[in-house]
């Protein structure tokens, strides 16, 4: 039987600063005994996006403190802990420098095993914390630098059924905004003006809609938006708010047919296993656009139709956090998982299913996805 377990999660890939102290008992049920996360939006919503200088310096400045905190508020110290779990990709290489750095100092002088965790497989498996999920399970990722379909087999083991082939998701938002002249983060913004505004007035493309491929495309509908400001140009607010409804509409349209394809998909290679267990099959979603509210309402009403659960953990563990991470840890001890040796290196690249074939990019670090 798998002892109880307590690690300590650091977590420093973009522009979020967080550390965490999560337990998982023998029956795999998890405490979060802390969760401190400082947010670097103000240092980096003057320049549009998030520049990962001021983000590494950033990440040097806070990350002791907040370990600290994490411990207090948790009520133990680095003696009451297992493990140390850092990101160590992919991600932004400074501040996973500073994370991973971090985390094997302390585990050498803590003499803890340290874990160097996929930033990814921390959302993946985070459902698993929040719902109990059971393998498998098909989780969509949809944030500022992926958008990926991917089946959850078991701890470590992944299928990438899609991926976007240029832009992501949360990119193609944030985007959209800097064009509109809306503020960063994008994603928030453009979903606020979207309320007031009409989404039928403009007829966006729904890029791949109809293909058996499960992959995505945004590039051509980020295009789309510029173009449709430029021929209405100079824009009232009402013209900002339709243009925001109007796109909102064309992703949650292209989601339905993707992931419906999806879902589709899962039934035939899974045709026995739920209705054995009388469980329904279930869609996780994970990442910062998870926190839309009409992708989730379309995502909802498709598991909805199709028999499937609806998974969407809580918008503070879509973001980035040290739970998922320290959860990831805790989750790879339980499968008996050897520590990483404190040599492991970052990497701003690191797909979950190496296997896959890449279709955008692939440099010295890797694969982007």
């Amino acid at each position: 039987m798998v002892p109880f377990l307590r690690i300590l999660g650091i977590e420093t890939s973009c522009d979020e600063t967080a550390a965490a102290v999560v337990e998982r008992d023998a029956e795999g049920h998890s405490n979060v005994l802390s969760d401190v996360v400082l947010s670097q939006l103000d240092e980096h919503s003057a320049y549009g996006g998030v520049v990962p200088e001021i983000a590494a310096r950033a990440h040097v400045e806070a990350l002791d403190e907040l370990i600290e905190e994490a411990l207090a508020r948790a009520n133990v110290s680095l003696n009451d802990v297992d493990a140390i779990a850092a990101t160590s990709g992919p991600g932004l290489i400074g501040g996973l420098l500073v994370g991973l750095m971090t985390g094997k100092a302390i585990a050498r002088a803590a003499g803890k095993p340290l874990y160097a965790i996929n930033h990814l497989e921390g959302h993946a498996l985070t459902a698993r914390l929040t719902d109990g999920l059971s393998f498998p399970y098909l989780m969509l990722l949809v944030s500022g630098g992926h958008t990926q379909l991917i089946l959850v087999r078991g701890v470590g083991q992944y299928e990438r059924w899609g991926t976007t082939i240029d832009d992501a998701l949360g990119e193609a938002f944030d985007k959209t905004a800097k064009l509109l002249g809306l503020p960063y983060p994008g994603g928030p913004a453009v979903e606020r003006m979207a309320r007031d505004g009409n989404p039928d007035r403009f007829d966006l493309p729904r890029p791949l809609v109809g293909e058996a491929r499960l992959d995505f495309s945004f590039s051509g509908l980020k295009t789309a938006v510029r173009q449709a400001a430029q021929d209405i140009a100079p824009l009232s607010d009402q013209d900002v708010a339709d243009i925001c409804a109007s796109f909102q509409k064309a992703v949650s349209r292209t989601l339905k047919d993707r992931i419906g394809r999806g879902l589709q998909r899962f039934k035939t290679e899974f045709p026995t296993t739920f209705p054995a267990t009388g469980e329904k099959p279930a869609l996780v979603v994970a990442g910062g656009v998870a926190a839309n509210l009409e992708l989730r309402g379309t995502l909802q009403a498709l598991c909805d139709k199709n028999g499937f659960r609806f998974v969407a953990p809580p918008l503070r563990l879509c973001t980035d956090n040290a739970v998922m991470i320290a959860w990831a840890g805790l989750e790879r001890m339980a499968t008996g998982a050897a520590p990483d040796a404190l040599d492991v290196q970052p990497r701003s690249r690191w797909p979950l299913d190496s296997n896959a074939e890449t279709l955008i990019g692939f440099g010295k670090r890797g694969a982007k996805a």
